[in-house]
């Protein structure tokens, strides 16, 4: 992309720089380890928070999981509701529908209690109880949302999405069968919950993809143009931790160390985005899970190393930083392949998981719309290490046919 739109990318990026730096996210409150979710009752009776509505989703119900944290506030004798309605790749119209139930119930707060899609959902059902003259839609972009949130409290079952302590959301608009970014320090949520034992039944292939998911984050932070020693610092520990634990959370599943150091990289990846932002994966695979409703995790996961072999020129030293952080031996190799050696590394693990290179659901006469929207969403949102037109992003999603 040439020409006056590099001036405007570049004066873009230093405004978003400049406004980032003095932006206080802060960072939720944690509790972690094996029982911490019994923990909760006790952190909201201390801090005077009153009649939670859990918002997770009926596959988390049938499992159980969400029994020790209802026991624990039965024991405190709180009084709760139960929001079980949240699908993948959270709706306006389900949102709304928890927000309702809020405002019906007279509650004091929300639990988001599950992955992404339940976190994100409690965390935009928040804003529009105490925001309600602004639609959801007119929430999406930055910094739209104008009061502060009703509390959350975030309590990941998975490892991946980084939503328990970020100041982002993802909605998606059924009828533009789209998904948009909602982005505002207003969402950073008040309490972290990283409790590894809910995360012992999880399939594998949702071990592996949100894993990876997490992984995204933290190479896309890592390769912004506007980084910081903060997320630099976030970035690096979750590629380190993941790289030294997710494939032991594939083999042994109930490995509690294993467990919660995944949750944790999850939350520094979470914290490395939230200062450096995102790029053109997560612009590629929104659009992915907004026309074909693919899992986010195993969008970033399969469309990652296509990204990072069309950008790695833009970014090949600091790939080759992570390359260290991912353990693997450098010596002898060059900056250009080093950075080779980590995507290579991404690829492997992929495989060893089985997850993809394609996308099954993409069709050929999607691309240009899908191209489209990927390049004015990265351009516009984020700030990659390269800008893609939208007809060099078609070149881009077609290494992701799958074969005829």
């Amino acid at each position: 992309m040439k020409g006056f739109k590099v001036t405007g990318i570049k004066a873009y990026q230093q405004i978003v720089r400049a406004v980032i730096k003095i932006i206080n996210f802060g960072e939720p409150e944690t509790l972690s380890g094996a029982g911490s979710v019994l923990k909760i009752a006790d952190w909201l009776k201390e801090r005077g928070y009153r009649k939670p509505l859990i918002v997770t989703d009926r596959g988390i119900v049938q499992a159980g999981l969400i029994k020790g944290l209802c026991s624990s506030l039965d024991a405190a004798g709180m009084d709760y509701e139960v929001f079980d309605e949240v699908v993948p790749n959270p709706t306006i119209e389900v949102i709304e529908e928890a927000r309702n139930i809020y405002m019906e119930k007279d509650c004091g707060c929300l639990i988001g209690f599950g992955g992404g899609s339940s976190m994100d959902t409690a965390k935009i059902a928040a804003a529009r109880v105490t925001n309600p003259r602004t639609t959801i839609m007119q929430m999406t972009g930055y910094f739209k949302i104008r009061r502060k949130t009703a509390p959350v409290i975030a309590v990941p079952t998975t490892s991946g999405t980084g939503s328990e302590c970020t100041v982002a959301a993802v909605i998606t608009n059924s009828e533009k069968r789209a998904k948009y970014s909602v982005g505002s320090a207003k969402l950073m949520p008040l309490l972290a919950v990283m409790d590894p034992e809910l995360s012992y039944g999880l399939p594998a292939h949702i071990t592996t993809t949100t894993g990876m998911d997490a992984l995204t984050h933290a190479v896309e932070a890592y390769i912004s143009t506007i980084p910081s020693k903060e997320s630099d610092r976030y970035a690096r520990k979750a590629v380190k931790l993941i790289f030294e634990n997710l494939e032991t959370c594939h083999a042994d599943p109930t490995n509690t160390e294993a467990r919660e150091n995944m949750m944790w990289a999850s939350f520094y990846g979470g914290a490395a985005f939230t200062r450096a932002m995102v790029g053109n994966v997560h612009a590629v695979a929104h659009n992915f899970g907004g026309m074909y409703h693919v899992p986010h995790g195993l969008a970033n996961a399969v469309v990652l190393p296509h990204i990072l072999d069309a950008c790695r020129e833009s970014c090949d030293k600091r790939l080759a930083a992570l390359a260290e952080d991912a353990g693997i031996s450098l010596e002898g190799s060059n900056t250009r392949e080093q950075a080779e050696k980590l995507v290579g590394k991404i690829r492997e693990l992929n495989r060893k998981f089985g997850i993809p290179e394609t996308i099954k659901e993409l069709k050929k006469e999607d691309i240009p719309l899908l191209a489209e929207r990927a390049s004015r969403e990265a351009f516009y949102l984020y700030a990659p290490p390269a800008y893609y037109s939208p007809a060099e992003m078609e070149g881009i999603l077609k290494k992701m046919l799958p074969e005829e």
